[in-house]
Order: C-alpha cells, then structure tokens, then sequence
C-alpha cells in the first residue's frame, strides 16, 4: 500500500474511530481499583456507549449514532438537530 494511499484512509477515519460519543465526544477515564490491602492497579472506566438509531426531524429519516447514555437524555431535553450542532457534526453523513 502506498503511502499516500494509506494517509488518506487514516485522514478519512479520524473521529470515527475508538470508543468515544458521537455527540459528547465522552470517552474513557483513568482509574484505579484498590484492593482490600489498598493495592492499586490502573483500569479504564469506559463511558456507556450505545449504538442508537434516533430520528432526525429535518433529514426525516433515522441516523445510527454511538452516543452515551448521558446524550440521550440531553437529546430528550435539547433535540438531535441541535445537539449535532454543538458537537459541530453533520447529520447526513450518518
């Protein structure tokens, strides 16, 4: 594969990939678990990711998102259309 080639592909999949909310942009935390002799070893503390398919009323059609829990119930209060707008994301490329 050429390298440009292979620059393209990467340049595509920017911000599509890894576990990260479409909309919040929410991803992993550093942790710790401790143990009861208080021994600390490193973990992740995924987000509660959830692909979703969620009715966009300007394209009048459905849109599959990966958004966090946290996302759906803004989306609930505030609107798709308008949370798509803050997080700076085009609906019709979903």
């Amino acid at each position: 594969m050429l390298w440009v080639d292979w620059w393209r592909i990467m340049q595509y999949d920017v911000g599509r990939t890894g576990r990260v909310c479409d909309l919040t942009g929410k991803k992993a935390n550093n942790g710790y678990k401790v143990s009861f002799s208080k021994h600390r070893t490193k973990s992740l503390q995924g987000a509660n990711l959830q692909y979703k398919r969620l009715w966009w009323e300007e394209g009048k059609r459905f849109v599959k998102l990966r958004v966090c829990t946290k996302a759906l119930k803004t989306v609930e209060k505030k609107g798709l259309q308008a949370m798509a707008k803050e997080a700076g994301i085009n609906l019709a490329d979903f």
